[in-house]
């Protein structure tokens, strides 16, 4: 995002505002856009052949195609990323929209299954799109984990709960994972799991981090203050030991037997931290987000865009997500506040009924 906004800021007003009128030109009615159509209500009086030579330009930077050698240009799904990261202009919720979603959820049933298929049904007929509703993740004791490689940079978690219920979770593993890693992660918190919920299976492994840097601590603080060692990085997660005079351990048997101490503690920590940031990115969520053509993974063939939020119960735990899967030419500045409307009403909906 950071990028884009620095390569608008880059572009001189002319070409911001072609780039503009085209983005928004084709969003609202899905036809290439000409030189002679922007002229003709241009903030300047510029000719054809400029606009020409500035759609030129920006076809050049990747942000503009030209679907045929006589039409007009429409933007690349580059240049819609870099619109929505930097020229989108997000409008309040229509009256008529929030109306349609209110009546949907005004019932006062307990069945969140029945609410949260007519809130779907109700995002389809607001945005006229296709609308994804996830529902709440499982909160019961879980039976079983496991950790499943599906490439350099992606995995799935299988969770087996205590009450039968199944979920699969993709997520991203931590960089240098391996599938040798993964099951010895899933092996160990196998070994814990019994009666405890994810977040149980979090703070456990939390407290023995710290317990772990606490014995480091206390092996390694009369060789630091002798001055057998000292800390590189200290406060890092990657920090190390590094002994000065090893050769003088050797007159000290206790010391010796200090430092394996501390050696196999550094690898039990750096292992519990690698379990507690799996344990993090497979139950981690995140704002409203929107990904368009290929960088929406579920969709990418179809050249759909998806605008997507989470809700969250009354911890302020995100437990399910709302969205709308349309083509890439959404109206994205009315799609998003309905979308995040939405999700914060199924949040306070589950939250009331929890």
């Amino acid at each position: 995002m950071n990028n884009h906004r620095q390569a608008l800021d880059q572009m001189n007003d002319r070409s911001r505002e072609v780039f503009r009128r085209v983005v928004e030109s084709y969003l609202a009615n899905g036809d290439p856009v000409g030189s002679r159509t922007l002229t003709r209500d241009f903030s300047e009086k510029v000719s054809a052949a400029t606009i020409r030579n500035v759609m030129q330009d920006l076809e050049y930077l990747g942000l503009l195609d030209s679907p045929h050698i006589s039409a007009g240009r429409v933007p690349t799904q580059e240049g819609l990323r870099m619109f929505v990261d930097g020229l989108l202009e997000v409008g309040d919720l229509e009256a008529t929209d929030r109306k349609m979603i209110d009546d949907t959820v005004s019932s006062n049933s307990k069945d969140v299954g029945g609410i949260l298929d007519r809130i779907g049904s109700a995002l389809s007929g607001v945005t006229r799109g296709a609308s994804l509703v996830l529902t709440p993740k499982h909160e019961a004791p879980i039976k079983h984990i496991e950790f499943v490689s599906l490439g350099h940079e992606r995995a799935l978690v299988v969770l087996v709960f205590s009450d039968g219920h199944v979920e699969n979770r993709i997520f991203n593993p931590p960089p240098g994972q391996t599938p040798s890693s993964m099951r010895e992660a899933a092996n160990f918190l196998n070994s814990l799991i019994e009666g405890k919920t994810l977040s149980d299976l979090q703070t456990v492994i939390a407290k023995q981090i710290a317990a772990r840097r606490q014995e480091i601590d206390q092996l390694s603080h009369a060789m630091v203050e002798s001055g057998l060692a000292v800390w590189e990085g200290e406060g890092d997660s990657y920090e190390r030991l590094i002994v000065r005079g090893r050769a003088n351990l050797l007159n000290s048997t206790s010391e010796e037997v200090d430092l394996e101490r501390i050696r196999i503690l550094f690898d039990d920590l750096e292992r519990k931290r690698d379990i507690a940031e799996f344990l993090e990115l497979a139950d981690e969520g995140a704002g409203v987000r929107i990904f368009i053509g290929s960088e929406n993974k579920l969709f990418s063939l179809s050249g759909s865009s998806l605008v997507v939020s989470p809700y969250m119960n009354a911890d302020r735990k995100i437990i399910g997500a709302v969205g709308v899967i349309g083509p890439t030419r959404l109206n994205y500045g009315r799609i998003v506040p309905i979308v995040d409307y939405t999700a914060q009403l199924v949040g306070k909906l589950i939250s009331d009924r929890s």
